[in-house]
């Protein structure tokens, strides 16, 4: 019996939608959501080249990271002609490059600023922390304090997000390496974000100089890289601490859909890739578990996807009816999303639309929020009333 040619056509076409269908778990995946209403944006700074991170050294003064290896001084508005000297030399191609920034605690008597970055090159890669002291329009001192115990190829999947806690230790994201790239070992180098014998996938907890910390859930196994803080992570590029309650957030690239909001937890398994609400690229399921007894389910899945970038919570004054959300950005979509919680419980969703890729989400001294958007004339936008 010959099938007619539209007959064949309508049944891959179902096959098609069907192979979309996001996998079903305790969570409902969050789509569309209402625009947030009261705000506009100010353009601050253009001329920014893929910028990743922003910090603020004083009222008026800021640095920021440029992804191909340049960090920059910006002083009450205005860009320094001249990058600031002795940055390390990183990797910078595709997602690898300069990343994040954090200041040391007490960076106004030390001045020592901390630095991530992928270093290598596309046969061997791994991502890195740095510090140095900022003097004089150049970092001096500079030093590695910490990096991935396994290298990888390709040029996916750093992490590189940091978080100075109150105990002041440093929470370092790591990423699980990359899509369909093969671990030197075996295997998808992804699985190994459930092997705690190395980094890949992890979020690692170091002292400021790069050494295991004393408290740490793993520190006393012997199976276990005793930095891992957290594991079973695919690509973490947000983190926020909650002044307030002390809870530690993190926002997580899935693959095909599947980003999720996490609420950190030491020594939690958060599941990738045995549990997850993404698909391959290709469409097929991952796997068909969204979760499973000892892991950590996560407090929002985001479908069709976010690519989540900067995360904060806000704390302001500029928006009092906004203190306690979270904010975070979204690459792919090209907005900020405010999540309104009742204590660990996201209750609500609104959406900032910026319409460029937005790579991070800062809270100024002033208490308005900062943008930056990922683009080769990247630009510093300001969240004000209007």
């Amino acid at each position: 019996m010959r099938i007619p040619v539209s007959l064949i056509s309508i049944l891959l076409l179902s096959m098609t939608f069907t192979s979309c269908k996001m996998p079903e778990g305790p969570l409902k995946p969050s789509g569309d959501v209402p625009e947030a209403l009261g705000w506009s944006v100010e353009t601050i700074l253009e001329g920014l080249e893929h910028p990743w991170a922003v910090a603020w050294i004083s009222e008026k003064d800021m640095l920021i990271t440029e992804r191909p290896g340049r960090l920059r001084l910006v002083t009450d508005g205005i860009l320094h002609p001249e990058p600031i000297a002795g940055v390390p030399t990183v990797f910078a191609d595709g997602q690898g490059g300069l990343l994040d920034i954090a200041l040391h605690p007490n960076f106004d008597e030390n001045h020592v600023v901390f630095l991530t970055y992928a270093a290598g090159d596309k046969d061997e890669n791994r991502t890195t922390v740095a510090r140095g002291v900022l003097s004089d329009h150049a970092l001096t001192e500079v030093q590695v304090i910490f990096e991935t115990n396994v290298p990888k190829r390709g040029n996916q999947h750093f992490g590189s997000r940091m978080l100075w806690l109150p105990d002041g230790t440093l929470l370092v994201s790591i990423a699980d390496g990359g899509n369909y790239i093969r671990f030197k070992e075996g295997g998808w180098i992804r699985e190994q974000a459930q092997n705690t014998r190395n980094h890949l996938g992890t979020v690692v907890n170091i002292t400021e100089d790069g050494h295991p910390t004393s408290n740490a859930p793993f520190v006393s196994q012997a199976d276990v890289m005793p930095e891992i803080w957290s594991f079973g992570h695919r690509n973490i590029q947000g983190l926020a601490l909650d002044a307030e309650t002390g809870l530690i957030w993190a926002n997580e690239h899935g693959a095909r859909g599947g980003d999720e909001l996490n609420l950190l937890t030491p020594g939690g398994n958060f599941g990738w890739p045995l549990v997850t609400y993404s698909r391959e690229y290709h469409f097929p399921r991952i796997t068909r578990q969204t979760t499973k007894p000892g892991m950590v389910d996560p407090k929002l899945v985001w479908s069709p996807a976010q690519a989540p970038s900067g995360l904060v919570v806000y704390s302001g004054d500029v928006f009092p009816e906004w203190q306690g959300n979270l904010f975070s950005g979204g690459l792919r979509s090209g907005e900020v999303r405010r999540i309104i919680l009742e204590d660990t419980t996201v209750v609500g969703e609104e959406k900032l639309t910026i319409g460029a890729r937005v790579r991070d989400v800062r809270q100024g001294p002033d208490g308005h929020l900062y943008i930056l958007t990922d683009e080769a004339n990247g630009r510093l936008l300001k969240v004000v009333r209007g």
